[in-house]
């Protein structure tokens, strides 16, 4: 299967991103994950997360944690400019922001590449792959909502961190996946998080 990327960068919602990474995984797919400096402090803060200071480690971590498959997840550092996301010449299927600060939005919206979370989703969008900002802020000022508009015309997909509540969610973790969900959709992979919208009788 393609890989997936997914990049974790620091808004609040690690949560998001956690969930979404272990769907991933469960699903089968390859992911390309990146977590930003400040992502790595968000996860402390509200995981109790220590993220490994290498890739490498990190790799290994996460790969035990999610129970992966040898290969399956691969993490590259802010500046690994050698990994697969920074060209267009080798780009994944998809890459998901999860959670997405509005900082990072405004990155991309600008074209600055300064890390490479910005430049892997400089590479999906000039590749015409899919980019979803899974953008996590309250309230939007008139430029985080400028941003997305002009990163919604140029293809991404921006999906606000707004979960439903019509599920009857009994715990964070069902919150969250209701968000999940709507990325597993988006990137149609298949899941089982919870039931559509219509499929059961009232």
């Amino acid at each position: 299967m393609n890989p997936i990327a997914l990049a974790i960068t620091g808004a609040s919602g690690s949560i998001y991103g956690l969930r979404l990474l272990q769907w991933l995984v469960r699903s089968g797919r390859p992911v390309y994950l990146m977590v930003s400096q400040a992502g790595q402090i968000v996860l402390r803060m509200e995981q109790g997360i220590e993220v490994p200071a290498t890739p490498e480690a990190a790799t290994r971590w996460f790969s035990e944690r999610y129970g992966a498959a040898p290969g399956q997840i691969r993490v590259f550092g802010r500046q690994q400019w050698t990994a697969p996301v920074a060209s267009g010449s080798n780009p994944p299927e998809a890459m998901v922001v999860c959670p997405c600060t509005t900082g990072t939005l405004a990155s991309i919206a600008a074209g600055i590449s300064n890390d490479l979370i910005d430049r892997a989703a400089d590479v999906a969008l000039k590749e015409r792959r899919k980019l979803i900002l899974v953008v996590r802020e309250t309230p939007f000022s008139e430029i985080h909502l400028e941003n997305m508009l002009k990163l919604t015309r140029l293809g991404a997909v921006v999906m606000p961190a707004n979960p439903g509540f019509y599920h009857n969610p009994q715990s964070l973790d069902d919150l969250a996946d209701f968000m999940v969900a709507r990325v597993l959709d988006h990137l149609g992979i298949g899941h089982s998080l919870m039931p559509r919208w219509g499929s059961e009788p009232e």
